[in-house]
């Protein structure tokens, strides 16, 4: 338990930034998501659709420090090749 002021008010801003970090972590995930369902369904044009629009909220991710920086480059390389294997 926290007991002086300094060590309450990081408690209060650690859990502000959890909440802030998982509403950001769960909003990636469901980008990347609707990627890997386009690319399962075979279509490419929603595959690069949603491709494109999650690439820049992982890297949004990547400066507000929810992922690093490579994990990111990473996924967006590897999604990158499968939506391009479609064609």
């Amino acid at each position: 338990m926290a007991n002086t002021p300094q060590s309450k008010k990081r408690a209060r801003q650690n859990e502000n930034r959890y909440q802030i970090n998982k509403a950001r972590r769960s909003r990636i995930r469901t980008q990347l998501r609707k990627v890997e369902e386009a690319i399962a369904s075979g279509d490419k044009d929603a595959a690069t659709a949603a491709l494109r629009a999650a690439e820049p909220e992982l890297m949004r991710g990547v400066t507000k420090g929810v992922f690093h920086k490579n994990t990111a480059a990473r996924k967006v390389s590897r999604l990158a090749s499968r939506v391009k294997a479609l064609g």
